[in-house]
């Protein structure tokens, strides 16, 4: 007997955040997200999604890219379309980094921070960093191809103490 469940297909991440100060460096967060193989699901990503890109393929895309979070609505957004993806890639990490041009910042440091996940109208996961409010950059989604080839989401907001250019090396790395 099969399953009806057909895991995740099309995800949306959502990033907001209140603009500095008059005066203070701007605030300028991005969403980040890093594809693995299946072969080396801790690896080395086989590409990055930032900064008004778009993954090869067409099917991870950052919609909207704000360096100040001024704005209605999510001030960055990505799409992620798993059911698109080729059977060779089994695992996505998505997370936000704060650049830090303006001096060291961190989640604390910035007004209604908020991430969301959903898919469709469904949400499946929220946080306002809170967590990690002395952290620089975060994971806020790891998606995880399962045996049946179906998408998951492993829920969990983690901090890291990490400048933009390294956090994409230790973004994906296995937690102990």
């Amino acid at each position: 007997m099969s399953s009806l469940n057909k895991g995740l297909r099309k995800v949306e991440v959502a990033l907001k955040w209140d603009p500095s100060p008059i005066g203070a460096p701007v605030h300028d967060l991005d969403l980040i997200a890093a594809t693995y193989q299946a072969e080396d699901p801790y690896g080395e990503p086989a590409y990055l999604v930032h900064f008004d890109s778009r993954s090869p393929d067409g099917t991870i895309t950052l919609n909207r890219d704000s360096r100040t979070g001024q704005g209605f609505g999510p001030d960055e957004a990505m799409t992620l379309e798993l059911e698109r993806l080729a059977p060779s890639y089994a695992r996505v990490v998505v997370g936000v980094v704060i650049q830090q041009s303006g001096g060291r910042m961190t989640f604390g440091d910035i007004a209604n921070t908020a991430v969301s996940v959903s898919e469709g109208y469904t949400s499946l996961a929220d946080d306002d960093f809170a967590g990690v409010a002395g952290s620089t950059a975060a994971t806020v989604a790891e998606f995880t191809r399962s045996e049946a080839g179906e998408w998951e989401l492993q829920e969990g907001v983690a901090g890291f103490d990490t400048e933009p250019e390294s956090f994409t090396d230790v973004m994906g790395k296995k937690r102990a």
